[in-house]
């Protein structure tokens, strides 16, 4: 009897691999058609769903920066924990816009450092002390154009001198046109730009704390400029 009992479950085994044999094989699923197969990536949808730029009608003229709504960021990052900023405001300068022959326009910016701000008292000292800045010395930083390009549709390559502790260096400029029109306080044509850059700061002798504190800076510039008082701007370049 031992032995019956202990036969059963092999038996068992064998009627159920029995069973398996007999259950006929699942159909193999059909490739999806190739039109969907190749369905494009969402990135060329998107890309062809995404609305176009409007391009913005340039206006010809000599544009002073407003010094309250100009604004040049500086960001690093410090030790790789935070990415602080400082601001450098009270800037001065003019944008000569030419619409009929971009490469005709020209900049020309400076600086004060009296007007670094990144809102902690102490570190703007620091900043402007003779271990960054020297500002003693030095007191401004400037910024003159030798080169100015079309890069698309609102778009412009600015290249220039930036000139820091009397060194200077070349710098690239991409810039958005925000808008030409009138300025609806000033009651005068103006024109705004934003711009990005980056640059080393070691070139400039302010590299201390490199590379712990990242020796590179990234630049964001934003302005709003408007026409001398009496001056009136050329007609919006055709387009």
């Amino acid at each position: 009897m031992r032995h019956r009992y202990l036969l059963l479950p092999l038996a068992a085994a064998i009627a159920l691999a029995a069973c398996a044999q007999q259950e006929p094989a699942a159909p193999a699923q059909t490739a999806a058609p190739a039109t969907e197969a190749a369905a494009a990536p969402a990135s060329e949808a998107l890309a062809e769903t995404a609305p176009t730029a409007e391009p913005i009608a340039g206006v010809s003229g000599t544009y002073i920066l407003d010094p309250k709504h100009t604004d040049v960021i500086a960001q690093w990052s410090h030790f790789g924990f935070s990415n602080p900023v400082a601001h450098f405001g009270d800037v001065s300068g003019q944008i000569v816009y030419n619409a009929e022959n971009v490469g005709a326009s020209s900049v020309e910016v400076t600086l004060p450092l009296s007007g670094l701000n990144s809102h902690v008292g102490d570190f703007d000292d620091h900043l402007r002390s003779a271990d960054f800045f020297d500002a003693a010395k030095f007191p401004n930083a400037t910024f003159k154009s030798t080169a100015v390009e079309s890069a698309g549709t609102n778009k412009l390559k600015v290249t220039g001198d930036l000139t820091i502790k009397d060194i200077t260096k070349p710098v690239v400029l991409d810039v958005t046109i925000n808008k030409f029109g009138e300025q609806p306080m000033a009651k005068r044509a103006a024109a705004g730009f934003d711009a990005v850059a980056k640059i080393k700061r070691s070139d400039f002798g302010v590299g201390a704390y490199a590379p712990n504190v990242s020796d590179d800076v990234e630049l964001r510039i934003t302005t709003e400029a408007i026409v001398a008082e009496g001056a009136a701007p050329a007609a919006p370049a055709a387009q």
